[in-house]
């Protein structure tokens, strides 16, 4: 009787340990599915995370000092992109200089005023805004900002909307290019500007914005100021930032060509770094920021490309 039971302990000893092993399996194995579905889940999220910048949309600037890559908004400012490109291939701004640069605010060049050159470009009526309608979408950074009832982004670009008027438009952050203009709304023509600093929102709806520096903003910063101090001695013509060159990046020598992909504000994984990014919930914030995320401080990355691996991405 004494080895019965024995054995019978033996046999529930063992079938504890059998089951406790299982268990132990079984978490195992769910752990691991859970890593496993996550890993997978992230891979997905980080599929569409970067945009390749189509080379027939990409200008580029050469300063003394550096290169500067323009992504063009055909979508947005169609006729204000076609006249750029236009008297981009023709030569029209090499030799240009910036000859308005304030510091915070705006560097703007074009051909010197009353010039052949100058008047000789078509007037544009004004690309501010367009309508929207119920199919219209984008991703939502913010509602009730300061100048609109809602801000976000639309194929990388900042933009602002309200739909109590149907109506959206590109917004002054720093980074875009814009046509400058006179008073009349629809006398811009091919002097432009450079935001290079604190956004000015209030130029929203009210100028054409037609694109955005994605590459070599550091240059545009170091784009000499012409406007000074009061009491400061008057910045001469000779010293302002020439252009040397402003090229279409298809018509760049291949070895020389800048590819540049940034950041996909149509994915899944943009939308949620959004939403981490507004609650700001880092230990590094011992006093709670509100909810508040400006559409100007939301940062839209770059990233460069072999040239090698942008020839698989045109194919």
């Amino acid at each position: 009787m004494k080895h019965r039971n024995n054995f019978l302990s033996q046999i529930i000893v063992c079938g504890c340990l059998i089951i406790s092993l299982s268990t132990s399996v079984n978490a195992e194995q769910n752990v691991e599915k859970k890593i496993t579905t996550k890993i997978a889940a992230q891979s997905v999220n980080k599929e569409n995370e970067w945009r390749t910048v189509a080379i027939e949309n990409l200008v580029l600037l050469t300063l003394l000092h550096g290169k500067v890559v323009i992504e063009l908004a055909p979508q947005f400012s169609p006729k204000h992109v076609e006249q750029f490109l236009r008297l981009t291939k023709s030569g029209h701004y090499d030799g240009n200089k910036f000859y308005r640069v304030i510091d915070g605010f705006v560097a703007q060049a074009g051909p010197e005023e009353d010039s052949v050159a100058d008047s000789s470009v078509a007037l544009l009526a004004l690309e501010g805004e367009w309508p929207t309608d119920k199919d219209w979408s984008f991703t939502l950074v913010q509602n009730k900002d300061l100048f609109a009832e809602q801000t976000g982004f639309k194929d990388g670009f900042a933009v602002a909307h309200n739909p109590s008027e149907n109506r959206a438009w590109l917004t002054h952050c720093p980074g875009i290019i814009a046509m400058a203009r006179g008073n009349d709304a629809d006398s811009g023509s091919s002097h432009f500007y450079i935001t290079n600093g604190q956004a000015p929102r209030y130029l929203d709806r009210i100028m054409s914005i037609f694109g955005r520096v994605i590459y070599g903003m550091n240059h545009v910063q170091a784009i000499t100021r012409t406007a000074t101090i009061e009491g400061d001695a008057e910045v001469p013509s000779t010293a302002h930032t020439a252009i040397l060159s402003m090229q279409m990046m298809v018509d760049v020598p291949e070895d020389e060509q800048i590819h540049l992909q940034v950041t996909n504000t149509e994915s899944k994984l943009f939308a949620t770094k959004l939403a981490e990014r507004i609650k700001r919930d880092n230990a590094f914030f011992f006093k709670q920021p509100p909810p508040v995320l400006d559409v100007c401080q939301t940062p839209v990355l770059t990233r460069l490309l072999a040239n090698k691996e942008a020839n698989n991405f045109t194919k």
